[in-house]
């Protein structure tokens, strides 16, 4: 019935999206969720469907209504699950902004065999965890010699501030360490594996290149990781590093206590109601701060002796860039010729180089050769 729905539409990043599909000619798209009335009062005069993630009946209905579904409803471990069954019973492409590396591992394990059966491409991190990291690392290993050992570098820098559904996404997931570990010990288990191929993505150590570099405890290395064991282009023995980089020891030493105390308090029940109280889902920055927000990212690529840069960057990486990323990547899998693949899979297998494309003409994301 529609080439889109959007899940989560009056949320602070749904409302982002919602406006952005209203401003593409010809689509077929609507928004869904609890509260109907909030919906209409958008005013964006797209058809208006309820939903809600506790409701497995009307997830079904959503999704068997939809070509692509779009989720912004998060924390995703809390409320992601019957929507990505959903979608995966009913061949529905399905896309989503998260970054919880257990929730990604525990739908794998779910509905990765429903998901190949019926065709669906589950396809989770597609704003700016994890898309800019897994199609910069495509494009650069596109432009080395095949059939090498390839070694590509990150160097991210930036600047922005989170929303409230970002940053209570991100509590979530550090307050579930252990649990995290156990779904992808389980993971690591059940995943078949290429022979005769090597592919590591762990964390480097801190590293001074003009600046100072910290490893980046994201999802993004393990995205990119499934990509390069899934696609032969990567080579016979791939390796990825991912930094953030700053400019000052003090800088550096301020983001490593800063991540830590958040951790620690993240664990500690009381703590972390408090932490959860400080920022609200639903509220975020102010345009202004959007506007001042910007990403770069530098992936150094080595491989058959050849060496290559490439540059990836963006305008308000958090929200109205993650807005248009996975805007853009739900219309990719609407509407443009895309790898025959099915199951849970990543930007890079899933779309690859017709989103890059889409992201380039849009002017979502550059992806300059240096």
């Amino acid at each position: 019935m529609y080439d889109i729905v959007l899940f989560g539409a009056t949320g602070y990043t749904g409302r982002l999206i919602a406006t952005y599909l209203a401003g593409v000619d010809g689509l077929s798209w609507a928004v869904a969720g609890r509260d109907p009335a909030r919906l209409e009062a958008l005013g964006l005069g797209a058809p208006v469907l309820v939903a809600d993630a506790a409701d497995r009946e009307s997830l079904a209905r959503m999704a068997a209504a939809a070509r692509v579904v779009i989720t912004t409803v998060g924390p995703y471990i809390t409320y992601g699950d019957a929507l990505v069954g959903a979608c995966a019973e009913n061949g529905t492409h399905y896309v989503d902004l998260t970054g919880e590396p257990e929730f990604v591992d525990r739908m794998f394990l779910k509905y990765q065999d429903m998901a190949t059966s019926s065709g669906a491409k589950i396809v989770h991190a597609c704003g700016f965890d994890s898309m800019p990291y897994d199609l910069g690392v495509l494009h650069t290993v596109e432009r080395l010699p095949e059939g090498v050992p390839l070694k590509v570098t990150g160097f991210l820098r930036g600047g922005g501030r989170p929303s409230g559904g970002t940053f209570h996404s991100a509590v979530t997931a550090l307050s579930r360490a252990r649990e995290m570990a156990a779904a992808a010990t389980q993971r690591y288990s059940a995943e078949i594996r290429p022979s005769g191929r090597r592919v590591s993505v762990r964390p480097g150590g801190l590293r001074f290149v003009g600046g100072y570099a910290l490893p980046m405890p994201t999802i993004d290395p393990q995205i990119v990781g499934r990509s390069a064991w899934a696609l032969d282009r990567y080579g016979p023995d791939f390796t990825y590093r991912q930094y953030f980089a700053v400019k000052r020891l003090t800088e550096a030493l301020a983001v490593s206590a800063g991540a830590g105390a958040l951790a620690v308090l993240a664990q500690i029940p009381p703590a972390r109601s408090w932490l959860l109280d400080r920022l609200a889902p639903g509220e975020g920055p102010t345009p202004e701060q959007r506007a001042a927000s910007w990403f770069r990212l530098t992936l150094l690529g080595e491989g058959g002796g050849e060496r290559v840069v490439t540059e990836v960057s963006g305008e308000d990486p958090g929200y109205g860039g993650a807005a248009r990323m996975i805007a853009e990547a739900a219309l990719c899998l609407a509407f443009d010729e895309t790898p025959k693949l099915a199951g849970q899979l990543t930007t890079a297998t899933a779309m690859g180089r017709p989103l890059i494309d889409r992201l380039r003409r849009a002017g979502v994301i550059r992806f300059d050769n240096r």
